[in-house]
């Protein structure tokens, strides 16, 4: 489990920028040439789904990877991390494992990006994010996506958002070795302010839709973490599989409720149940979405809830910490819905929450889950940003542009 030393809470993202851009300069006694930024992303709903190739709602939340950096006259990479205290230094060619836990992220978009063909330059920068690590908000999808923002722009790449997120997920299953869907590189490269998206994972056609008016969204972080590499993701994504193989389907996706009533019952239990959640899940995502065209935030929030039910029951990969946070949430006024967020196991959950109710409903749901469980989490309202981009050209723009980021900090004992 890599641990970060920054504290995600400690300062809006646009000060992380700030920060990336004046250690830069105090680095290398000039302004960068480029920054990247790259958004983690909360998923609304439509959870283990995009691996099925079936349907996403997420959004691209205002915590970001943040790079600052400039060309080298060789193929090599260094970079400083502010988070971890320490410099990643790797050569292009040949591309070897080593050094930083980090730094396989930068070195494996690397990799992907040099196997669709693309000559890389070198650069030197110093990165920093606000995205919590280990929390289901994808700080390696933003990690990639910053890194393929940077190579990029110092290898003078064109910029196709879908591209750029199938070789970021290509990095992630083939040098980092999780076997990951594409939602969350998709909605880091191709998110949009405002608006969660909805994304075909498929055919990667996206398509944006608006919160319901008068509603945020919240992020509740459990303080509890997963290692995704050693937890049971591979197994359900093999389970998804067999399943798909035996309905004689390329992915569940294929398969829709009545087609699943029918041939279940020859499916061993757990299979079945695996299906079922991937099935019922694609079904709620499509309803979510012409819920929030409709503004029906009732609508959207029991599809929410249903999402978690499925997920703790036929997917089996909630714990004890989401399911109290989820509890807890539900039971809080102006809440319409609430669920796990992320590949589970840990991490986040996300709620919807009448923007009336929005200050209260974060004091009193990190005060109970406090209370309860005696951790301290993290709950925060957030909302919708672009995706993955070079910012603040000239550099000056990126301090005087903030993004709005919205912390409201856990109460005091």
């Amino acid at each position: 489990m890599i641990e970060t030393l920054h504290d995600p809470a400690a300062a809006p993202s646009a000060d992380i920028g700030s920060a990336v851009v004046h250690a830069f300069e105090a680095r290398f006694g000039e302004a960068p040439a480029w920054v990247a930024r790259a958004p983690g992303r909360v998923n609304l709903i439509g959870e283990h789904t995009d691996y099925n190739d079936g349907f996403v709602l997420p959004m691209a939340i205002e915590r970001a990877v943040w790079i600052a950096l400039r060309p080298r006259g060789d193929a090599s990479v260094s970079v400083h991390s502010l988070d971890f205290g320490e410099t990643a230094a790797f050569a292009l060619e040949p591309l070897e494992r080593g050094g930083p836990e980090w730094s396989e992220y930068l070195k494996a978009t690397a990799w992907a990006l040099a196997q669709a063909g693309h000559r890389l330059g070198g650069w030197e920068g110093v990165m920093a994010s606000d995205v919590p690590i280990g929390a289901g908000l994808s700080s390696s999808a933003a990690l990639e996506l910053a890194t393929a923002r940077a190579f990029a722009a110092v290898s003078g790449m064109e910029w196709d958002a879908g591209t750029m997120a199938r070789l970021a997920q290509l990095a992630e299953n083939r040098w980092v070795g999780v076997n990951c869907g594409i939602m969350d590189q998709m909605i880091s490269a191709a998110g949009e302010e405002g608006h969660a998206v909805l994304i075909d994972c498929r055919t990667l056609e996206t398509r944006p839709v608006p919160l319901p008016r008068n509603t945020v969204v919240v992020i509740l972080d459990t303080a509890t973490r997963r290692g995704l590499v050693d937890s049971a993701y591979n197994e359900r994504r093999r389970q998804c599989e067999a399943a798909a193989a035996f309905f004689g389907v390329p992915a569940l996706r294929d398969v829709d409720a009545d087609a699943f009533a029918a041939s279940a019952a020859s499916l061993d239990a757990t299979t079945a149940r695996r299906a079922r959640h991937v099935v019922t899940e694609n079904a709620r995502t499509l309803a979510a979405a012409d819920a929030m065209r409709a503004g029906d935030a009732d609508a959207l929030g029991a599809l929410m809830n249903a999402s978690h039910d499925s997920l703790r029951d036929d997917f089996e990969v909630s714990s004890a910490a989401l399911d109290a946070m989820v509890e807890i949430a539900r039971a809080q006024p102006g809440c319409r819905g609430a669920r796990m967020t992320g590949a589970g196991f840990g991490g986040c959950a996300v709620a919807l929450v009448d923007r009336a109710h929005g200050a209260a409903f974060v004091r009193d749901v990190a005060a109970e889950y406090e209370r309860r469980t005696g951790l301290a989490p993290q709950v925060y309202v957030t909302g919708a940003s672009a995706g993955a981009a070079l910012v603040g050209r000239p550099i000056g723009s990126l301090l005087k542009t903030p993004l709005h980021h919205r912390v409201i900090p856990r109460p005091g004992p």
